[in-house]
């Protein structure tokens, strides 16, 4: 007899139920999966992090009107606006046990000089005890010809740039230390890689009669009469993700020629903006917490105007060794960039060396590894013996610039018609240098042969000493990398020998296949770094190198000696030197005094004078004038004022939202002054292609000054709008 099976059967309540729960439990499982992954991968991003790594970035624009122009020596080449802010670009690396840390600050300014890094340093002590020391803080310059000068104690710099002006030093030295916090407040676990490439077609060598001068078999080791490689650090966090860089590449940011007027980075800081926007996607330039940096390097031969010196009256070729003109002398020759004008040369150059360090950025994969150690002294360079061999030892010289100094380079000519390549002195200057400054004594012409001597720096000392005795040397390594931070200009070859040394010594100590970097513009200004052959010439370099021939040579022994106290581990035994001194100097400048300001009759701060035209597209300039007041007014009460935002109107929330601002590349600030007080602004947008069709307005901001009484001025905050404009499709 057979059963009949029973048919097994589930409720409609009962399936729902069912489902759910085998949802739960594959989401339960899932969860737990991506739990312990996140924990091993957490584990792992600690694991293989080698430091702890921290990145700021803060504006030291400072005063961007009146005030002297740093790097072509040029008294009638003051500020009269803003292309871009200036910004200090700091990176700290620590050991994952915090016991030593190394600090890399790239700032956008001509310089280091002495009174600055004095006074940064103080700043950090009051601040974080010694964690923070003239050994292991490097302060480079970027060596922009267009940021503000007057930060210097040393008297030959006031003369170019009329004084000791406290705004402009406050605010590179306020600059800097808020860039230090910044990075010293992120520190986070993290991992650097290093890369190295090619950039070409953006720099030549502007003293290529020089460079012949050096050894034909030193010479045939290189292809090229420049250092055309790019070195590059990148920095990541635990997780990968992208932190900052720091690029060395050897370029003199002089793309910006000496007719320019308005406050700038140049090529290496569009570099720097191009690379921080396409990191802090969405942001303001200054904005956001990727932070890229383009440093100086042995940049002191080096330049970025690819064209080559031309006479500007007559366009022919002044190559050749005095870099004069048949029509005009010397004053005639200028280098040109490769664009069609300084901004466009400044786009092509900063964008090359950008897609280059992008390039780089995207493919490093050497892995810096390794403890941290810093070296740093104080020596007197002006009395340095040099053994260069067994047999013969030479000093280096008390400070002096030659003839030649004053003839200036093909980037930026000199006055008076002197000549590069001077190995006599002229009469008519010499008897008036005599009576004005008195002559250099017999020791010093006969340790600086065969430089004539214009001016015997190391032998005038009023009202103070009118060069740096004291410098500073310093390396720091950061595991397999040695960066060298360098007090000027190294030229091309100067650069490879002392690079060349340095690995050696790191070598000889059982310290093989270090990355050796040279950061230029550290710390302290003394000019030019030549080869003793190249000193022979006396181009620019050459009678700008001050403390005579053998200046190179003293420094290769000082920085040998830094290094093998690193790979020895002696650095505790390395004498401090003699300190620098600190000059008892107030606000002693030519700047003009800040005055009242004035609108027109009728007219009020902030009030349009032309306004823009109704319509627009890509590529055009959108330009408005308002009445304006002084912008050193704005400097001195606001410690990062903007002049002016590009807004464009959102249809959705009835609001106007900020596109762009005056650290912007395609905005530009100018300031028009006139008399009595009475002054204008006009402001250009460059309207860029794929800018977004809309309506558009332009708004600047200043700060007048009014007068309360007969003794005490206050500075008024104030606005100015353009009518509103529409940006239409192409």
């Amino acid at each position: 007899m057979s059963r009949k099976r029973s048919k097994c059967s589930f409720s409609r309540l009962e399936v729902i139920l069912i489902i759910c729960l085998t949802l739960m439990i594959t989401v339960t499982v899932v969860l737990l999966i991506v739990h312990f992954l996140a924990k091993d991968s957490n584990d792992s991003s600690e694991a293989i992090a080698n430091y702890l790594l921290g990145v700021g970035r803060a504006d030291c624009t400072g005063p961007v009107a009146e005030i002297p122009l740093m790097g072509y020596a040029n008294p009638s080449q003051v500020g009269g606006g803003l292309l871009m802010r200036l910004y200090s670009r700091a990176f700290i690396v620590a050991e994952l046990d915090d016991s030593k840390r190394v600090v890399f600050v790239s700032a956008d300014i001509g310089m280091v000089s002495q009174r600055l890094r004095l006074e940064v340093l103080k700043k950090l002590e009051s601040k974080y005890g010694d964690l923070y020391r003239q050994d292991n803080v490097i302060l480079s310059g970027t060596h922009t010809h267009s940021g503000p000068g007057g930060y210097f104690q040393y008297t030959l710099f006031w003369i170019t740039s009329k004084g000791l002006i406290r705004p402009s030093l406050d605010a590179i030295v306020n600059g800097i230390v808020k860039s230090i916090d910044i990075a010293h407040q992120n520190m986070k676990r993290g991992r650097l890689f290093i890369n190295r490439g090619t950039v070409e077609n953006s720099q030549i060598n502007r003293s290529p009669f020089s460079y012949l001068e050096n050894p034909a078999s030193e010479r045939s080791r290189y292809s090229s009469d420049t250092d055309k490689e790019m070195v590059m650090l990148k920095m990541v966090d635990g997780n990968g993700q992208d932190l900052g860089l720091i690029s060395w590449f050897a370029v003199h940011p002089v793309s910006m020629n000496n007719t320019n007027h308005l406050v700038n980075s140049d090529n290496v800081g569009y570099a720097s903006y191009l690379f921080e926007q396409e990191k802090n996607k969405g942001m303001l330039p200054g904005e956001g917490s990727f932070v890229a940096a383009f440093a100086s390097s042995n940049l002191g031969d080096v330049s970025p105007n690819t064209k080559g010196p031309f006479c500007v009256n007559t366009g022919e070729s002044c190559n050749n060794p005095q870099s004069t003109c048949p029509v005009g002398g010397a004053t005639m020759c200028m280098a040109m960039g490769p664009g069609n004008d300084m901004f466009d040369s400044t786009r092509i150059i900063g964008q090359n060396i950008y897609l280059k360090a992008k390039e780089l950025y995207e493919k490093a994969s050497q892995e810096v590894t390794g403890p941290l150690s810093s070296a740093h002294q104080w020596v007197n360079m002006s009395d340095v013996s040099v053994e260069l061999n067994v047999t013969q030892t030479v000093k280096t010289c008390k400070p002096a610039l030659g003839h030649s100094f004053a003839a200036g380079t093909i980037d930026g000519v000199g006055a008076f018609n002197f000549t590069q390549g001077s190995v006599e002195g002229d009469p008519f200057w010499d008897e008036i240098r005599n009576q004005l400054l008195g002559e250099p004594s017999n020791e010093t012409k006969a340790c600086h042969k065969p430089k004539p001597i214009l001016f015997s720096t190391g032998e005038m000392t009023w009202p103070h000493p009118w060069h740096p005795d004291i410098v500073d040397v310093q390396i720091a390594a950061i595991g397999s990398l040695a960066i060298i931070a360098v007090p000027g200009e190294l030229t091309t070859m100067s650069g490879r020998r002392l690079r060349e040394a340095v690995e050696r010594e790191f070598d000889s100590h059982g310290t093989p296949r270090m990355d050796v970097v040279i950061a230029g513009l550290c710390n302290v200004y003394t000019h030019y770094i030549t080869t003793y052959e190249e000193y022979q010439a006396q181009r620019y370099e050459a009678a700008s190198t001050i403390y005579g021939p053998h200046t190179l040579s003293a420094y290769i022994q000082l920085y040998r000696g830094l290094a093998r106290a690193i790979a020895t581990n002696t650095v505790q035994d390395l004498p401090r030197g003699p300190e620098p001194p600190v000059f008892n100097i107030t606000s002693l400048t030519l700047v003009p005094s800040l005055t009242v300001d004035r609108a027109p009759a009728n007219k009020t701060f902030g009030d349009v004078l032309q306004e823009v035209r109704q319509q627009y597209q890509a590529s055009e300039v959108a330009e408005v004038t308002f009445v304006g007041a002084n912008p050193r007014n704005s400097a001195e009460n606001a410690t990062e004022h903007n002049f002016l935002t590009v807004e464009r109107y959102a249809n959705a929330s009835d609001s106007w939202h900020i596109v762009q601002n005056d650290a912007s590349w395609d905005t530009r600030f100018y300031w028009n002054k006139g008399l009595l007080g009475r002054s204008n602004v006009t402001i250009e947008w460059h309207i860029p292609h794929g800018t977004e069709p809309g309506i558009y307005r332009i708004r600047y901001f200043g700060h007048y000054r009014k007068r309360l009484s007969i003794t005490l001025s206050a500075s008024v905050p104030f606005e100015g709008t353009s009518s509103a404009f529409e940006i239409t499709a192409l």
